[in-house]
């Protein structure tokens, strides 16, 4: 499967992708600590980041969890990650998080991504509703949502605890699958 939009495109992770994952999270590590502190401790050296991936990869195979890269096309650079976690069968139901590499934030990357990805979630995978979990403060990430359609539903109070900080709210954003 891949997802092509522009000169980018999105696949599913790859179990050659560790090192790969190793340098952008430690590129991004300033950007990911307080957001994504499990993903950046899993991956600060080449042979954590071989573990994570051999475990995304059978997570992936196993419908528990989707985490697909984000890449330029001319070059195959990973430009950032996008999961759809919380993977909810029953329900048919994830929750998408991403993180974009600082040189290209602001871009419209990770819109276009979530865009295809709600897509794929909704066609291929059978989901009826999509979240998206934000900090207030994360503006980028509020329009993202926001631009991909997501309906703001309700204040998640004392939903996540950044390192070293105290548990902040959180916003929940849905989407759900069109009835046709």
């Amino acid at each position: 499967m891949r997802l092509n939009f522009g000169s980018y495109y999105i696949i599913p992770i790859h179990p050659k992708d560790g090192w790969t994952i190793c340098n952008f999270i430690v590129a991004n590590e300033d950007r990911l600590k307080r957001f994504f502190p499990k993903t950046l401790e899993q991956n600060l050296t080449p042979d954590l980041s071989n573990i994570f991936v051999a475990k995304k990869v059978s997570q992936f195979e196993t419908k528990e969890e989707f985490l697909f890269t984000l890449r330029e096309a001319e070059s195959n650079k990973l430009l950032g990650l996008v999961y759809i976690k919380e993977v909810d069968l029953d329900k048919k139901q994830g929750e998408l998080a991403y993180c974009i590499d600082y040189n290209f934030q602001g871009k419209g990357l990770i819109t276009e991504a979530v865009k295809q990805l709600s897509d794929y979630a909704f066609s291929q995978l059978g989901f009826k509703t999509l979240q998206i979990i934000v900090h207030k403060s994360n503006i980028g990430s509020v329009k993202v949502a926001e631009n991909n359609n997501f309906t703001w539903i309700k204040t998640l109070n004392n939903e996540f605890t950044p390192p070293g900080e105290n548990s902040l709210n959180m916003e929940l954003y849905e989407l759900y699958k069109e009835i046709e």
